[in-house]
């Protein structure tokens, strides 16, 4: 694209023996991000400047916010004992919101390295991320980062993971991602432990799409790992899944720009541009073949499904259109938010977006004003509550305006159900020191997405941490709760909610609005 004329990269001599694809996963603000600049400059990838701080960050709001947003990956050559290896490594997300982003990206991997800071310890995302790993079989190098730091207690930290992960009290490997140290025993690891991808450059070309993003110039990048055969500029491929044709333009590697190569060949991770015009055409999980040579398709990822909901709306009414350009945008790179328009009688028009998660809808409202200068108000974030009728049709309510109105109804309602949120076996706790457990128990997601992270911090002094999944749905006692301001309702204060907390929030919002509305 924008390189021009830059000569590409052969790897033809780079077998799958030859071939590393790993990932790094961690909690938030255990140095993941780090420890990728340190491998990328001991491989010669970027230089040791300043301005190359988390460079797999691309996103503003990711250098802001010390978090991964969207999977990113960087090839690296690396010699060890008189051989060079191709090192792939695609950088995950390490929120719960974004956890779709993980397990997409280490279906690309044979191997992970489970990233964890010496003075922390395990915490919520670190499990997760475990088992995430450990599910789809890979192999997990315990990597301990941030020893040099004064309260850093190795020992303790190791104990913890051989009690939680069973690791082999020899296998850990103690780093500090900031200075460097013994960063390059994680490369030699990987070599030497991480099993080589398993596939074959003379069958039939069968490539993973597990990513894209959409660029300007180029349209829709794909982001693939090659199992089988090989791609190059000028093949004629086809979708498994929407069984579209499309002419490969370009080929190359994340390195960690775009490099141009001759071709990918099997084993290998890279990216390839075709004239997809809409990121809606590339389905993650997809499998893609040449047009005249079918294979068998991959089994596709579960896709992301939406848990929270709110109104979105401009606040001043003049940058609807503006707003309505940035989102655009900005789902033009997040397949996983859902648009739908909305009305409030209050606010005017807006949209109704569906969210992976609270800190998914903050870090979206958050891009939406520093990247597009938009301001925007938010509406209180709601859950999907499912309404079964006693004919046995059931509704998914996203909105307070959406609730069903039981004097319209009548008693054809049966039931209300709102969703519930586990992480591993109901109720457990597993003590992994004599300082930390694990603890697992059901709760409403309404509950978890309002002050529930809050709450967790602040009584646990901001050490506990919390990780979650679907849990499907539950009966409940559900109301609307509707404010009214002479006598009038103001839809953008509804919310839907259990019976014994309206008393408590009505009031809270008739106080506020008493300190806010003048006489």
């Amino acid at each position: 694209m924008r390189d021009g004329d830059e000569k590409s990269i052969d790897l033809a001599d780079f077998d799958v023996d030859s071939v590393r694809n790993f990932s790094i996963i961690a909690h938030i603000d255990h140095g993941k991000s780090t420890l990728a600049d340190r491998l990328l400059e001991i491989t010669g990838v970027i230089s040791k400047e300043k301005k190359n701080a988390q460079v797999l960050d691309k996103l503003p709001v990711e250098r802001q916010r010390g978090i991964t947003v969207k999977a990113q990956t960087a090839s690296m050559f690396y010699e060890k004992d008189g051989k060079k290896y191709l090192i792939n490594l695609i950088d995950t997300p390490g929120h719960v919101d974004f956890s779709y982003e993980v397990s997409r990206s280490l279906a690309a991997c044979q191997g992970t390295v489970l990233l964890v800071d010496a003075a922390q310890g395990i915490q919520a995302q670190t499990v997760a991320n475990f088992y995430l790993a450990f599910s789809q079989g890979l192999k997990v190098i315990p990597v301990l980062n941030k020893v040099d730091l004064p309260g850093a207690e190795p020992e303790r930290v190791e104990k913890q993971m051989h009690t939680a992960f069973e690791f082999e009290q020899n296998r850990f490997l103690r780093i500090s991602a900031k200075s460097g140290s013994n960063v390059e025993q994680v490369l030699e690891k990987v070599v030497d432990e991480i099993p080589h991808p398993i596939g074959n450059r003379d069958l039939p070309l069968r490539s993973l799409l597990f990513d894209s993003w959409y660029d300007t110039y180029a349209g829709v990048i794909c982001l693939i790992s090659i199992v089988d055969g090989s791609i190059k500029k000028g093949d004629k491929i086809m979708s498994a899944h929407t069984g579209v044709k499309y002419e490969v333009s370009q080929v190359g590697i994340m390195s960690p720009g775009m490099k141009k190569t001759q071709a990918l060949y099997a084993g290998q991770v890279g990216y390839f541009v075709c004239n997809m015009k809409s990121i809606s055409e590339a389905y993650i999980g997809d499998t893609f073949h040449l047009v005249k040579q079918p294979v068998s398709p991959f089994e596709g990822f579960k896709q992301p499904k939406p848990m929270v909901f709110a109104g979105l709306f401009p606040s001043d009414s003049n940058d609807f259109e503006k707003l309505q350009d940035a989102i655009n945008q900005l789902t033009l790179n997040d397949s996983s938010v859902t648009v739908n328009k909305e009305t409030s009688n209050a606010l005017g028009q807006g949209w109704r977006l569906g969210f992976l998660g609270t800190l998914h809808m903050d870090v979206f409202r958050q891009r939406l004003e520093e990247e597009y200068d938009v301001s925007v108000i938010i509406s209180h974030p709601t859950v999907p509550y499912k309404v079964t009728l006693t004919n046995g049709t059931e509704q998914l309510v996203k909105s307070p305006a959406d609730f069903p109105d039981k004097v319209k109804l009548g008693y054809n309602i049966e039931k209300i159900s709102e969703p519930y949120y586990y992480r591993g076996s109901l109720n457990s706790h597993t003590y992994i020191d004599e300082s930390r457990v694990i603890i697992s128990a059901r709760l409403p997601s309404s509950e978890i997405v309002t002050d529930f992270y809050d709450k967790l911090k602040s009584h646990s002094s901001g050490f506990a941490s919390l990780d979650y999944e679907d849990s499907g749905y539950e009966t409940a006692d559900l109301v609307k709760m509707e404010v009214l301001l002479n006598n009038e309702p103001v839809d953008a204060l509804a919310a839907v909610m259990h019976r014994s907390r309206v008393e408590t929030n009505g009031r809270d919002i008739a106080k506020r609005l008493k300190d806010l509305i003048k006489r």
